[in-house]
């Protein structure tokens, strides 16, 4: 008779919050100490957790960086369990975190236009796909991002993403879309408005791509992929998901 004994559960990590930024009274930035042989691919997510509770966030660093960023929304009580605990942290607290990343929202180099949509948190994948590809000297892909937002300062990486399209024309193109344009949160914007997903169509247009070259990326609030599934699969555009529920 064989005896089959339990899998060993894997061994947490304690890392510190080596910095914190604030955007916005529910938005931060967090660096976390980077486990030793911490390995990832870009758009691949980790676990973190507090008090026993744990939850996954994707990775904003590129392999190649040397701490892990974080960009975390607030959800407050009682929906939220994690975030609560995180929002009182400071650098020199610590986090667990698993010992291995996890996830397949990873870039596909199939084809050659990139169309990446997304929604607040949700442009975490992407920018970790752009620095690795930069950081690699990488060729023969474009990419497009949409990013949607209530307010402009939900962004947070318009102008790191907005630098690189300046440079870069030929490897990326940024369009940050506002849902609500008239509210004074949102005073002098000049940029797109609407709800992201609602000028998909507009863009893939206007950039003149096509199905047979084009993948497109959805990242973020559910309501927003299956809207942007049920524009562009009839169409016959494959469409890659990851959804970020706005619940801890």
């Amino acid at each position: 008779m064989i005896t089959l004994r339990p899998k060993p559960k894997p061994k947490l990590a304690e890392v510190p919050i080596l910095r914190r930024k604030d955007l916005t009274p529910d938005i931060m930035l967090v660096w976390l100490e980077r486990p030793e042989n911490f390995t990832f691919k870009p758009g691949q997510y980790c676990t973190i957790g507090r008090d026993g509770v744990e939850r996954a966030y994707s990775i904003v660093s590129a392999p190649h960086e040397e701490d892990l960023e974080l960009f975390i929304e607030l959800v407050p009580l009682p929906d939220g369990v994690l975030t609560p605990k995180l929002w009182e942290l400071k650098p020199g607290d610590t986090v667990s975190i698993r010992p291995r990343a996890k996830g397949i929202f990873t870039m596909d180099p199939s084809l050659p236009d990139q169309f990446l949509v997304s929604t607040v948190t949700g442009v975490v994948p992407y920018v970790s796909f752009i620095r690795d590809y930069v950081h690699n000297g990488r060729v023969g892909h474009r990419f497009f991002i949409l990013h949607g937002a209530s307010y402009h300062d939900e962004f947070t990486y318009d102008e790191e993403l907005g630098a690189i399209a300046a440079e870069r024309p030929d490897l990326l193109t940024f369009v940050p879309s506002i849902s609500r344009p008239d509210e004074s949160r949102n005073e002098g914007w000049q940029g797109e408005t609407g709800r992201v997903n609602t000028v998909v169509e507009k863009y893939l247009e206007k950039f003149e791509l096509t199905p047979d070259d084009t993948l497109v990326y959805a990242c973020g609030h559910p309501g927003m992929i299956e809207d942007v599934k049920a524009r562009l699969l009839p169409k016959g555009y494959r469409v890659e998901e990851e959804r970020f529920w706005k619940e801890d």
